[in-house]
């Protein structure tokens, strides 16, 4: 349950809210590249089928709303998600890179991103 904690406080201060279907989407998605590194690799055809099958769509209407989100975040705190990919990005990264980004992040330093930038927000 603390796993899933980090995620979502990770998406909320990237300014996702959890009304956004994609953002049930991506707690899982990561939840399960957390559990497993290798569900980062053939993602539209591993991951997005079995998040497709928890939650009773198909992985286009996955993708596209994990895609949603990874707007979401590059309008609202396109800073903290350069901070957690450790470069600037040129442009939104896809669903599968916003997914990388954050699985990576919170494998490698969950404490600093959970509380870095936090400054009265």
């Amino acid at each position: 349950m603390e796993g899933l904690n980090k995620i979502e406080g990770l998406l909320n201060r990237l300014g996702i809210a959890a009304s956004y279907t994609g953002f049930s989407y991506a707690v899982f998605a990561v939840e399960q590249c957390l559990g497993q590194k290798d569900k980062l690799l053939m993602v539209t055809k591993r991951l997005y089928p079995e998040i497709a099958k928890q939650y009773r769509t198909n992985w286009k209407a996955v993708e596209r709303n994990i895609r949603t989100v990874s707007n979401i975040a590059w309008r609202q705190n396109q800073h903290l998600l350069e901070e957690l990919a450790h470069r600037p990005l040129k442009r939104r990264p896809s669903a599968t890179e916003f997914l990388s980004i954050l699985t990576l992040s919170l494998r490698s330093e969950p404490q600093a991103i959970l509380t870095s930038g936090q400054s009265g927000s």
